[in-house]
């Protein structure tokens, strides 16, 4: 299967999600989460940094349930560039934070 090279967007999108994700973290440790979510914590690293422009669903959808965030909002808050972040986001940071 031929992979096409990502847009634009594609990495705009990747990197809103790596920085929504490192925010909802909070003080958490990449380590503490990625092992929680199942993955590796070089894999969260290149997500947040935006390495990984566009991660396979299950891993987002890990990464979402550990951290306490809604897929219909993080979906919301990365298809919309300058968007305000959706209630229940900023929520989830808050309490990512705690």
């Amino acid at each position: 299967m031929v992979r096409l090279p990502l847009t634009r967007e594609d990495v705009k999108r990747g990197q809103r999600l790596g920085e929504l994700l490192r925010v909802a973290r909070g003080p958490r440790s990449i380590l503490d989460v990625a092992i929680e979510a199942g993955i590796s914590p070089e894999t969260l690293r290149k997500i947040e940094t935006g390495r990984v422009a566009t991660p396979a669903f299950p891993t987002v959808a890990a990464v979402a349930i550990v951290l306490g965030l809604s897929l219909d909002d993080l979906w919301a808050q990365i298809s919309t560039p300058h968007g305000s972040p959706p209630e229940a986001l900023t929520s989830a940071a808050v309490l990512a934070s705690r």
